[in-house]
């Protein structure tokens, strides 16, 4: 079954290894797109490796939710909520000053061909899901440096590797993305900071669920065909990807194992990229 939790009877599917040694005591680490998906899985994981979780998110009540959750293994650091809309680009600066570790995660999602693609939505997701990212560098970049250490960690996308029609604001924005965080590498290596994409395939996650619709629409086809026929049709891996795995990922990029790991792109996308 597509997104079931392996066990040793069901080859192809996940397992249940345990977390990577990762101790974040001291830290401050922001996420954002942290009251849902892949961004709360993020947060519950670096504040189990005890550090103080700054979550981003303009969801006052996933936020509140994401708080009052239970650390997995039961882990000693904190989550501050921190409502934010990340269109406020002056507000995301600030919010970053003083962040040790930097996730950015946030994103938005819409199908549509390019000649209906609405274009303030388009300024909407770049503004998201690129110079937001941007802003939140410039802000946590300094205290960074100072410190001669930091992790940035970008979720991009299997789509800041590789194009899929009607989706032409988020591919856009990941391949900036992309860039931006090979930027940072580059000019973070003589401070101790590191800077790396995540490229998962489909998560199961809000904002893939809500693709659905859209999916079926602008393809023609029944929304019970999109799984299959859409979003899979490139994985090799005919499941989709669980939050807590890209969460596993970012916690190993902020190892101390991981200190030579820089300017790259990891790619959790089931075979999809090596077509």
């Amino acid at each position: 079954m597509i997104g079931a939790h392996g066990t040793p009877d069901s080859p192809g599917t996940p397992g249940t290894p345990g977390p990577v040694a990762l101790d974040l005591t001291g830290r401050t680490a922001l996420v954002t797109g942290a009251a849902g998906g892949i961004g709360r899985a993020c947060a519950l994981r670096l504040a189990a490796a005890g550090a103080t979780v700054r979550a981003v998110d303009r969801d006052a009540p996933g936020l509140a939710a994401l708080a009052a959750a239970a650390f997995p293994g039961g882990g000693h650091g904190t989550i501050e909520p921190r409502v934010l809309d990340l269109t406020d680009l002056d507000a995301a600066e600030q919010v970053a000053a003083g962040t040790d570790v930097l996730v950015n995660n946030a994103g938005i999602q819409l199908v549509r061909p390019i000649e209906t693609f609405p274009p303030d939505v388009f300024h909407q997701v770049l503004t998201v899901m690129l110079e937001a990212p941007f802003r939140l560098l410039r802000g946590a970049l300094p205290h960074m440096y100072a410190q001669n250490w930091g992790r940035v960690v970008n979720i991009s996308s299997v789509h800041g590797l590789r194009a899929s029609p009607f989706k032409s604001a988020y591919v856009a924005a990941k391949h900036g993305l992309e860039g931006l965080s090979k930027t940072a590498a580059l000019e973070g290596a003589p401070h101790g900071v590191t800077s790396n994409c995540i490229n998962p395939g489909y998560v199961r996650t809000p904002l893939v669920e809500r693709q659905i619709t859209d999916q079926a629409a602008v393809h023609g086809i029944p929304e019970e065909r999109v799984l299959a026929d859409i979003l899979l049709a490139d994985s090799a891996l005919k499941r989709l990807l669980e939050p807590e795995e890209v969460a596993e990922a970012v916690a190993y990029l902020c190892t101390a194992q991981a200190s030579f790991v820089t300017g790259a792109s990891l790619a959790l996308d089931g075979g999809w990229t090596a077509h």
